[in-house]
């Protein structure tokens, strides 16, 4: 895997490669912080150490399912993946994608680098078709998303609740195999 450089703060990025059972706690702690603060996923509880640990096994350094982390100096930043979508059989060619970064890296083009480098590990692989959710409003992650080729393709009004409260959330799609 190559690594590609860009700047956080002082930090350089070194971008990307695979995720390690090592850095788990670190992406615990990424995505802890989007439950306690944020309507971004919607779980209501921290994730535990168990629970993360059954989450990583359904990731490799090959194949459809894919989990790679950026790492700015020696502090994991982020981490973006590509997930089975949904477990019946006839669903195995398309995977849903998810990204989290760490605040201080948000908006400083990690996420880019972050879903490039995901999206040309998963060229020739049986893929036809990648999704996402976004719950709104996440303008960051709506531009993130169409930069790479995902189109809204549709629109929930209040399909979660988080916060006490409701959000809509948009479904994008992302072709593979095809130009985009």
């Amino acid at each position: 895997m190559r690594s590609m450089s860009s700047i956080v703060g002082n930090r350089l990025i070194r971008v990307i490669r695979p995720a390690q059972a090592d850095d788990l706690a670190a992406i615990n702690d990424i995505y802890n912080h989007y439950v306690a603060e944020t309507h971004i996923t919607f779980d209501d509880e921290p994730m535990d150490m168990e629970t993360r640990r059954d989450w990583f096994t359904h990731y490799a350094e090959t194949g459809r399912h894919r989990l790679l982390v950026a790492t700015a100096g020696d502090q994991l930043i982020g981490y973006a993946s590509s997930s089975r979508f949904r477990p019946k059989p006839g669903y195995l060619t398309s995977v849903e994608t998810s990204i989290y970064l760490a605040p201080e890296a948000v908006g400083k083009g990690a996420g880019s680098k972050l879903y490039a480098e995901l999206f040309k590990c998963l060229e020739g692989e049986d893929l036809h078709r990648a999704y996402a959710g976004v719950a709104l409003p996440n303008p960051a992650s709506i531009a993130l998303h169409e930069r790479f080729g995902f189109k809204r393709v549709a629109h929930f009004t209040e399909q979660g609740r988080k916060f006490g409260r409701y959000w809509d959330v948009d479904w994008y799609e992302r072709p593979f195999g095809e130009v985009i």
